[in-house]
């Protein structure tokens, strides 16, 4: 059986770690690199570090604090946040990031992803996608005044979650699998700092239909939760962000309570 992964997550603003509830009501977490150390002795599986202003700043990822965290963790590094080409994720690559994180770039140029896993390989290439449940459009009425429910659906979301698509999320997910990328990492904006669980259903349709792993995010509030996402969620790892950072949940806790409940992991 392959182990399940444990990933800390640093959204990144202003060269802080920040946390907020449905992607909104920042608060300041920490200093990047020193989690980034606690992280790596605790035994996390992997690190992510998302720029999340980057693209709406119109600006590149902050490539000296990549190369300060990379510097302090050994562990597998991803980074995202304003990538948008081949010379940004060889930049990133070359400040010690391990894997690059797409979003917005890829769905404004989907064959993004094509050239970017032709040149660095799959392995190297997560497609992140934001996505929230909502109204996609106003349906006909039959009279004025008895509208026709709201069609609803999952909705890709790019900018840092500001901006809705129209791509539908599990068209979107098997599309960046078949154009090369070699992981996803699929964010419930519903769930995102709720501490109510994760989007088992969405993440289990995701991932029972993917040939590559996909990491679940949004909405870890308990040792539980991990265990319904590896579960019910079929994901193969979970990402989790305030929990880790204020401390509510530590990282060689949770593996080994997930152990106790029969879920494989690194230690």
């Amino acid at each position: 059986m392959l182990t399940k992964r444990i990933i800390p997550c640093l959204d990144i603003k202003d060269g802080r770690t920040v946390k907020g509830t449905n992607f909104i009501n920042l608060r300041d977490a920490g200093d990047p690199v020193a989690l980034a150390a606690i992280y790596a002795e605790q035994g996390a599986d992997e690190l992510v570090f998302l720029d999340i202003t980057a693209t709406v700043d119109e600006r590149k990822t902050l490539i000296e604090l990549v190369r300060n965290v990379a510097h302090t963790i050994n562990i597998p590094f991803t980074v995202g946040g304003g990538i948008s080409s081949v010379a940004d994720v060889s930049a990133l690559l070359n400040a010690g990031a391990d894997k690059i994180s797409i979003n917005s770039s890829a769905v404004r140029n989907p064959a993004l992803i094509d050239e970017l896993a032709l040149e660095f390989g799959s392995q190297c290439i997560v497609v992140a996608i934001d996505t929230r449940w909502i109204g996609v459009e106003q349906a006909l009425t039959t009279t004025p005044h008895a509208p026709s429910p709201m069609p609803y659906a999952h909705i890709v979301h790019t900018h840092g979650g500001r901006k809705p698509t129209e791509l539908r999320t599990i068209a979107w997910a098997k599309e960046v699998e078949n154009r090369g990328a070699g992981e996803i990492l699929l964010t419930s904006m519903d769930t995102d700092g709720t501490k109510a669980g994760f989007a088992l259903e969405l993440t289990a349709h995701i991932s029972g239909a993917a040939n590559i792993p996909v990491i679940a995010s949004g909405g870890a509030g308990t040792m539980n939760h991990f265990v319904d996402v590896f579960t019910v969620g079929k994901a193969d790892a979970g990402l989790a962000a305030s929990i880790f950072h204020f401390k509510e949940i530590e990282i060689p806790d949770l593996k080994g309570y997930l152990r106790e409940k029969g879920i494989e992991m690194r230690i």
